[in-house]
């Protein structure tokens, strides 16, 4: 089902496995495989969450090995195999960084992702931040933003229905090139993820959706505020799906160290805290849960889905 700004509070999360930042990665997650990212997507799917979702890294350099680990799933791949096996689950990238690519080869990516999926596919774009990954590929690390902001523009214009797209821009000029299949759905919903300034203006003027980058819950509604003042400077009328990646959580009383950011305790309590991010004007919560299995991660989605989803909205 659609993410719609005024409907209920929605919510999702960011698949593990394929993405193993130290900052984030529970233990578990390195010896996890193909058969255990199955098992959450259908988890995810049979329980109610909104999306999944899946990073976009293509190399990472020794120098951040270290923080960000070698671990990163291509996204198209990732989202591609679990559309075969879930029905209902939207599949998004979180971000892909769009940059890296010619919007021609990502959009026959995306836009074959979302025809097999049956129209499933947020397309979730940002900057990028590693510039040994852009320069190992003769990208524009530099001038990232601007190319960002006309890869959006281009990537609109090859996912909309026409089987032969136009698009006249300062880096990339197509016209009479067709493409087909084309995406299931007559929109493909492009959200943009970044919490900087530029990201903040960029999804307030391009956006469908904004994904915010580890924006803390106090500075989430000036943040807010600035994106719709900045939307309707620009005459954009179509409403904009707004975001918020929660604290980890874990539901029940832990009998193990979870983390002093973790929320933890009863459904109604988690579910108490995190209706507050609904008066901010968000929309969809994206939510991590602590723990150390795949077994208990499921259980912790189920637990989630049955006893605090059904809360999120009183």
């Amino acid at each position: 089902m659609p993410i719609s700004p005024t409907g209920p509070l929605s919510y999702g999360m960011q698949l593990p496995i394929q993405s193993q930042s130290t900052i984030y990665a529970e233990g578990w997650e390195a010896a996890a495989g193909p058969a255990d990212l199955a098992e959450i997507a259908r988890t995810a799917d049979r329980t109610g969450f909104a999306y999944l979702a899946s990073c976009d890294h293509v190399a990472i350099p020794r120098r951040l090995a270290g923080v960000m680990g070698t671990v990163w799933y291509d996204p198209v791949a990732t989202l591609a195999h679990l559309a075969g096996i879930t029905e209902r689950v939207l599949l998004m990238s979180h971000v892909a960084v769009v940059g890296l690519r010619h919007p021609l080869v990502t959009a026959k990516q995306y836009a074959t992702l979302d025809h097999l999926s049956g129209g499933r596919l947020i397309l979730g774009v940002g900057a990028g931040h590693v510039a040994e990954e852009f320069e190992a590929l003769g990208a524009d690390f530099d001038g990232r933003g601007g190319v960002l902001d006309e890869t959006i523009d281009a990537l609109k214009a090859a996912l909309g229905p026409q089987e032969y797209p136009e698009f006249a821009g300062e880096r990339f000029s197509f016209g009479g090139l067709g493409q087909l299949p084309r995406p299931a759905q007559e929109r493909v919903p492009v959200w943009v993820g970044g919490s900087s300034p530029a990201a903040v203006r960029r999804a307030a003027v391009r956006g469908d959706g904004w994904l915010p980058q580890g924006d803390p819950r106090e500075k989430l509604p000036a943040q807010i505020a600035r994106l719709k003042e900045l939307r309707e400077a620009a005459g954009v009328e179509e409403p904009i799906v707004i975001g918020a990646i929660t604290e980890p959580l874990y539901v029940g009383e832990p009998d193990w160290s979870v983390g002093r950011r973790t929320l933890t305790g009863k459904p109604e309590a988690l579910a108490e805290s995190l209706r507050a991010y609904g008066p901010m004007g968000v929309h969809q919560i994206q939510v991590r849960f602590r723990s150390r299995s795949r077994s208990e991660l499921t259980d912790q989605m189920a637990a989630f889905a049955a006893e605090v989803a059904p809360h999120l909205d009183r």
